[in-house]
């Protein structure tokens, strides 16, 4: 299905019956990512998958993609399906959002369920790595997005994935590079949410990854006791979806 926002395709699906969860992806990703959970999934909840603007087949709406927009064009698909409430999967990039729809619109969500995502914003050392990255897209975009991959997996995962990691690759090559940047952007300039997460009265849940590089482990636990939001621990680093898919399938059992 097509959602047109500000003149722009924005590809969504909705599969299954029950109570409605948003399934939000990552950087460099698309919906494609839930394809391996959602036979599963759907049999107990409705399922609503997105390709967020300037990923998958979405196309780009503005030189920026901040959260909160993107959480915008969200709110429109779920009206778009006549959906008062849902909850919200987001990972990395995709929880940023989550908690930007939750501070937004916090009427229309249900519960919260950040994995391999963070509540901080991006620390100075982080936002000179995008600027780079920024600068280096108009150039060298390949190397930018095979780069950017490989890094959200630690070495031995990288030979365990090496398949799955070529996939992300050829897909995310695909996207293009106004798209990209825009999320760059939009990453590097959001704002701190651990507030919106602690005051957050629902329920929520932090799913991390006990080796991952993107968001360290010691901050998943900070925030977890900072904002009294239960902890979920898995081995691995930040693509848990990949690296513990069988944990990740019984995910929906947490929001009920």
């Amino acid at each position: 299905m097509i959602l047109y926002y500000k003149k722009t395709p924005v590809y969504y699906d909705s599969k299954g019956q029950g109570s409605p969860i948003v399934l939000l992806h990552g950087f460099l990703e698309s919906s494609t990512m839930w394809t391996h959970f959602i036979p599963e999934w759907k049999t107990k909840c409705q399922l609503i998958t997105i390709d967020l603007p300037g990923h998958g087949k979405s196309g780009v709406i503005a030189e920026i993609h901040t959260m909160e927009l993107m959480a915008k064009v969200v709110a429109a698909i779920l009206t778009e399906l006549k959906i008062d409430t849902a909850a919200f999967i987001g990972h990395s990039m995709g929880g940023y959002i989550g908690l930007a729809f939750a501070e937004l619109f916090p009427n229309q969500i249900s519960s919260l369920l950040l994995l391999n995502s963070t509540t901080s914003k991006d620390n100075d050392t982080r936002k000179d790595n995008r600027d780079r990255a920024l600068k280096f897209m108009k150039t060298q975009k390949d190397m930018i997005i095979s780069m950017s991959i490989s890094n959200l997996f630690n070495e031995d995962a990288r030979q365990k994935f090496a398949s799955e990691i070529e996939a992300l690759k050829k897909e995310a090559l695909q996207f293009s590079a106004q798209g990209i940047t825009a999320a760059i952007k939009g990453m590097r300039d959001r704002k701190d949410r651990t507030s919106v997460l602690k005051d957050f009265n629902k329920k929520k849940y932090i799913v991390c990854g006990k080796e991952d590089t993107i968001i360290p482990f010691s901050d998943s636990v900070a925030i977890s006791e900072n904002t009294n939001t239960p902890l979920k621990i898995l081995k691995g680093g930040h693509m848990s979806w990949i690296e513990n898919c069988e944990e990740i399938t019984n995910l929906t059992c947490l929001l009920g």
